[in-house]
């Protein structure tokens, strides 16, 4: 047997509680997960899992086999990254997890660093919900706010602005607002986090106890496609609004009023060492990625 496939398969599924997850993972099917787990449990001789056809559940002794595995797994991992950065270039399949709206400030500098670093293989994972970078063996994740798991590293890669927009359409039919109370007259087009379902707030001084609801949405790309269209204000990061800012779809409205900076940071998990292919991602995200937006905040000018 294999004892190694074993125990991969075997930290994944309990990782994830699902085979069929760790399975996608691992790149192999999640009978093969399975079967490499049934032949863990026949060499132990113990049950590892408990498993229905709507559940599965570490048993107490899996549980503590779990938490033995994975430190011996990180081990492997470390010694792994360690001989690669003593004999090779970072080279390999690298896991980035960033923000729906992620693709507008990472494909831009994507053929500099594929150029860079080709034997690096990108597997890019777009999304707004709040990822497990350890359970889900993410490499790195990107990711904006500040660092609440004492679990993982952050690394600062750049600042970025909140702007309120509007359509010009929008503007003329319902008039600029002039100081933010006058947002109780205007259309507001609210974002709504995917995991918890909080709507952002709105960092203003001078706001109405209520803004009126135009629009709530869990999609920062369709929030932006509702304020081109005319359905009212929205408030979003300026690299989201710059390029139709820049085309006139966009007019920006209370610049002066809005203070608020945002910074997005890069993750990964404490407990590893640091591989070649995520210092070489994180340091030249660092050096790239937001250099414009760096520059404009260095100048004091306003990006558009």
């Amino acid at each position: 047997m294999d004892s190694f496939a074993g125990l991969e398969s075997f930290v994944r599924a309990a990782d994830l509680l699902s085979f069929a997850k760790a399975g996608r993972l691992l790149g192999i099917s999640a009978s093969a997960v399975g079967k490499n787990v049934a032949r863990l449990e026949q060499q132990l001789g113990v049950r590892l899992f408990n498993r229905t056809t709507r559940h599965t559940r570490l048993t107490q002794e899996g549980a503590l086999f779990h938490e033995r595995c994975r430190r011996i797994l990180d081990e492997l991992d470390d010694a792994r990254a360690m001989m690669q950065d003593a004999i090779a270039a970072p080279r390999g399949r690298l896991r980035v997890s960033l923000p729906t709206i992620g693709y507008r400030f990472l494909l831009p500098v994507l053929p500099a660093f594929k150029a860079r670093y080709p034997e690096i293989e990108l597997d890019l994972d777009f999304n707004d919900r709040l990822v497990d970078v350890i359970a889900e063996g993410v490499d790195v994740a990107i990711r904006s706010g500040e660092l609440v798991d004492s679990q993982l590293v952050a690394r600062r890669l750049g600042p970025f602005q909140f702007v309120l927009v509007a359509s010009p359409a929008y503007l003329a039919r319902q008039g600029v607002p002039q100081v933010p109370a006058d947002l109780a007259r205007h259309a507001c087009l609210r974002y709504k986090f995917v995991t918890g379902g909080k709507v952002e707030e709105w960092d203003l001084p001078g706001l109405p106890e209520r803004l009126p609801p135009g629009l709530l949405c869990n999609n920062m790309e369709a929030m932006l496609g509702a304020a081109i269209a005319g359905l009212g204000v929205a408030y979003m990061p300026d690299f989201l609004a710059r390029d139709s800012l820049a085309r006139g779809e966009l007019q920006r409205v209370l610049a002066a009023h809005l203070v608020r900076q945002g910074q997005f940071s890069a993750l990964w998990p404490s407990s590893r060492q640091l591989s070649p292919k995520v210092r070489a991602f994180v340091d030249f995200a660092g050096e790239h990625m937001f250099k414009e937006t760096v520059e404009d905040a260095a100048t004091g000018q306003i990006t558009k």
